[in-house]
């Protein structure tokens, strides 16, 4: 089954931990949280103190997404706070298998994320590792953007990957997702959806997360 992950980017920060409550009352599967240093995006948005201080609100899986410049330094302080996914950039550290090894030592699943411009071959040496890929169909940093789709291969490929390896490994896309671009995502592949305004202002969240989960992967008609 497809998975939705609200990113709480656009959530209202001053009730932040009744937003998340809300998400499993509104059927999500996963909370998104993107962390953004200011550096690596220009952009800042928050840090472990805030995800241990919202992790009591639900028991939903936090998947966090880390934005940042040499992600590894911080891997113990967010799975402390409370992260069950933890994604890095290929763009942002030289050392990722590294820290890929860091997070799952760690007890947690390790995500692996590339920007628009990064070639999917990049990722190559890494997907062997990986509970995770995170393919963003926007430029990273900001709540939104357009979809791009010439990110759509890039899904189709890791799809490929996946299915000709056998892993289980979900693939996300984040990124100016709402009902359209949720079911080309799907349709090439993607396994979560992260998505943000199109989900926290939708007239019912709930519905409209209702309306994404029909959405079929390939083959499947």
């Amino acid at each position: 089954m497809i998975k939705i992950a609200p990113s709480i980017l656009s959530a209202d920060f001053g009730r932040l931990g009744d937003e998340v409550r809300r998400l499993e009352k509104e059927s999500a599967d996963w909370v998104h949280v993107d962390v953004m240093d200011g550096v690596f995006v220009p952009n800042i948005t928050i840090g472990p103190g805030v995800i241990s201080a919202i992790r009591p609100y639900t028991t939903l899986p936090f998947d966090v997404h880390l934005m940042i410049v040499e992600p590894g330094r911080y891997i113990e302080q967010f799975a402390e706070a409370g992260a069950d996914y933890i994604t890095v950039h290929v763009e942002a550290t030289d050392d990722i298998r590294d820290t890929i090894a860091k997070v799952h030592s760690l007890g947690k699943k390790a995500g692996l994320s590339l920007n628009p411009e990064t070639p999917f071959e990049d990722l190559l040496p890494y997907l062997d590792d990986i509970d995770l890929l995170l393919i963003m169909t926007v430029h990273p940093g900001f709540g939104g953007q357009s979809f791009m789709s010439e990110c759509v291969s890039k899904i189709a490929q890791a799809r490929e990957y996946f299915d000709s390896t056998g892993s289980d490994a979900e693939i996300e896309v984040d990124g100016g997702i709402n009902r359209r671009t949720a079911k080309v995502c799907v349709e090439a592949g993607a396994t979560v959806l992260a998505a943000g305004s199109s989900l926290f202002k939708a007239a019912s969240m709930e519905g409209e997360i209702e309306e994404w989960r029909k959405f079929t992967f390939p083959g499947d008609g």
